[in-house]
């Protein structure tokens, strides 16, 4: 009786560039990362009302969110590495509760913020969502991880982590805007906020299935093997 064995075809070289361009990623990440932490905390070193503006009697509800965001920024990326995870289970889980703590003070701080902000309501609305994308793409894989789910835990930590890079996207996008020549009215403003996580989340999404499909297509390649 013929057999068949499904057998991927993803050479070696393949998965070797899969981890370089992961590495690569990863690498653009951290540094843009860190350029963000040292720019926004460096703004806010001096303790005076002319650095920090409108955020000179909030500045408790700030530095709670910043403090937060950038515990959340930079452990990040240490839980997405491929065999940390497997080697180190017990730290990984450390980690992932340092994460989660991080984000909790942060968006203690952003709540904070919002309902103490003299901003329109578009822009707050948009910060709210924000935090509420935020929490919910958390509580969603800490749910998944919960039931023993471990790949939906990694999709929704991704979708979370990419939402914690908001900020990051959202000077990316404001910056493009102004080197158009566009003043920056709130509505524009709101909108650069929303996009700030929708878009990464899309392109994650749009990437991932891709990344599905092509997997799917490979896997049904199969090679007939008659035994002896």
């Amino acid at each position: 009786m013929e057999h068949r064995i499904l057998v991927a075809a993803s050479p070696a070289g393949v998965r070797l560039a899969r981890r370089i361009g992961w590495a690569i990623v990863w690498l653009v990440l951290a540094m843009i990362s860190i350029d963000f932490l040292l720019t926004v905390h460096g703004k806010y070193r001096h303790l005076d009302a002319g650095a920090y503006a409108l955020f000179w009697s909030r500045r408790g509800w700030l530095w709670t969110h910043l403090t937060g965001g950038a515990l959340t920024i930079l452990v990040g990326p240490l839980q997405f590495l491929t065999r940390w995870p497997r080697a180190y289970p017990r730290l990984h889980r450390w980690m992932g509760r340092f994460y989660m703590i991080g984000m909790l003070i942060a968006c203690a701080g952003a709540i904070g913020l919002i309902a103490t902000s003299p901003a329109p309501f578009e822009i707050r609305s948009a910060f709210a969502a924000t935090a509420l994308a935020w929490l919910t793409t958390a509580l969603t894989a800490l749910i998944a991880i919960r039931r023993g789910r471990v790949g939906p835990h990694r999709r929704w930590m991704i979708r979370n982590y990419l939402v914690t890079l908001s900020p990051i996207t959202f000077r990316i996008l404001l910056q493009v805007q102004l080197a158009m020549g566009l003043a920056p009215s709130p509505t524009m403003i709101a909108a650069l906020l929303w996009l700030s996580w929708v878009l990464p989340l899309l392109i994650h999404e749009g990437v991932w299935r891709i990344v599905d499909l092509t997997h799917s297509a490979s896997t049904q390649r199969a090679v007939p093997i008659i035994p002896n």
